[in-house]
């Protein structure tokens, strides 16, 4: 049985662009192009596509991925690397933790924290969420989150906690809209979603094409999605869903 991009993209909760994506850059081509230029997938793509899934959660880039299955590059050798790659998120999610702890501590009155320790470990998220965004739509992207950066580098403490707690307000008001049915490009999702894509101009000037590329970055980059799923699971693929739908039907991106 083949499947479609579009059905393929739904069922493992990707985009169609990171589909013919790696189409483009030979990680996974799909079983047959019709004449109309529309790709199809049978069994065995989809198999390689789960691979490549959990070797992308696993951190592993794609260029080693694609050498990896293809069988040019040892896969003992390739998960060896990778291992040190994990040694390392590990030792920066430590940091990350300990900033967390640190802060609790601050909150609750056993020690007191500054502000500069308030920040701790937090630098090296926004780092690779500039990388990522690079890699994926090139330097104009990466210079609009440190426009975002700048904007934001004066605040207090206080205003990042109010922007956090509006930020999980917003997200809970979409979840619930998620769990009660609402599809993505209803109505009512983008009603919703003009807060969230507000929220996003109020700290950089995202247009029509920049927010569209927003959703695939909150379902396919593992610290956006989390920061999504942390408040429903199945919310980050909805959210991707909605964004985009926002982006072209209120935002007129063609």
């Amino acid at each position: 049985m083949e499947h479609s991009i579009s059905q393929v993209a739904k069922m493992a909760g990707i985009s169609s662009r990171a589909l013919r994506h790696y189409d483009e850059i030979g990680v996974l081509r799909p079983a047959r192009v019709s004449a109309n230029g529309y790709r199809w997938y049978g069994r065995p793509e989809l198999l390689r596509l789960q691979r490549i899934m959990l070797l992308r959660e696993l951190g592993m880039p794609l260029d080693l991925i694609a050498a990896t299955l293809d069988g040019e590059t040892d896969e003992l050798v390739a998960l060896r690397g990778h291992r040190e790659r994990l040694a390392a998120e590990r030792d920066r999610l430590d940091r990350i933790l300990d900033t967390v702890d640190r802060t609790i501590a601050g909150l609750s009155g056993e020690r007191p924290i500054s502000d500069e320790d308030f920040f701790t470990g937090l630098a090296e998220g926004r780092h690779r969420l500039r990388e990522d965004l690079r890699a994926r739509y090139g330097a104009k992207a990466e210079a609009q989150v440190a426009v975002a950066e700048r904007s934001t580098s004066e605040w207090t403490r206080r205003e990042y906690e109010r922007a956090a707690d509006e930020g999980r307000r917003l997200l809970a008001r979409l979840s619930v809209a998620r769990r009660r049915g609402v599809a993505p490009d209803a109505p009512e999702a983008l009603d919703l979603v003009a807060g969230h894509y507000a929220a996003v101009r109020a700290l950089w000037p995202a247009d029509a094409a920049a927010y569209h590329a927003l959703g695939e970055l909150i379902q396919d980059n593992p610290e956006q999605r989390a920061i999504v799923a942390a408040e429903d699971p199945e919310l980050p693929s909805w959210l991707a869903r909605a964004v985009q739908a926002y982006a072209v039907h209120r935002l007129g991106h063609a």
